[in-house]
């Protein structure tokens, strides 16, 4: 069964932000903070009915409206136009007019396709960021492709030249062997010869 919704409003940067949700948890995840607002002050349920007019019409979309200013909460909002005064300088801020509080009405039929609403919203930011993770792990996939395919080249070398290197040992002791066989050989001739040269001198 849907949840009732309800909605919520903070400020972030340059805006103030209010969502139609079924809970604080579901507001925080849908403005994208990575702390509890709620617990720090800077965000609270609002019981404007302006603003909840507006995000029960668009159930868990992120409305904007430049911060401190009271105009209506839009989907897609300017950047506040007092950011710098005509000196360059930036103005004071201003606090936003209070609002008034006024309690909704029991629609539960509004509550109902708002809830659905909002799970429908909810479902197509889930499907973004599946098909943004899929884009990143396919991503990831490739450069790992491309690391193994380097890492593979490499390994294949290194053992084309380890043989190669043992080869040439292999026929660096042979030779070793055959020039140690020939001084043996030497020795034992030269030690003849000189033998004989001394008979012959006698």
């Amino acid at each position: 069964m849907a949840r009732k919704l309800k909605t919520y409003e903070t400020s972030l940067g340059f805006f103030d932000l209010a969502i139609a949700a079924p809970s604080m948890k579901a507001a925080l995840e849908a403005w994208g903070a990575n702390s509890n607002l709620f617990h720090q002050g800077a965000a609270k349920q609002s019981e404007d009915p302006h603003v909840i007019a507006a995000t029960m019409a668009a159930p868990g979309v992120v409305l904007k409206r430049p911060v401190g200013s009271s105009g209506p909460f839009k989907e897609h909002a300017d950047l506040p136009a007092d950011l710098a005064g005509d000196d360059g300088s930036k103005k004071s801020g201003r606090k936003p007019a209070r609002q008034k509080h006024s309690k909704r009405s029991n629609d539960q039929p509004a509550d109902r396709k708002a809830a659905v609403a909002f799970e429908k919203e909810q479902e197509r930011r889930e499907r973004e960021r599946a098909k943004e993770e899929a884009a990143r792990q396919k991503e990831r996939e490739r450069r790992q492709h491309a690391v193994d395919k380097a890492q593979g080249a490499l390994d294949a070398a290194r053992r084309k030249h380890e043989e190669n290197a043992a080869d040439i040992q292999a026929e660096i002791e042979v030779l070793e062997e055959k020039s140690q066989a020939e001084e043996a050989r030497w020795e034992k001739e030269r030690s003849r010869l000189e033998a004989a040269l001394r008979r012959a001198r006698e």
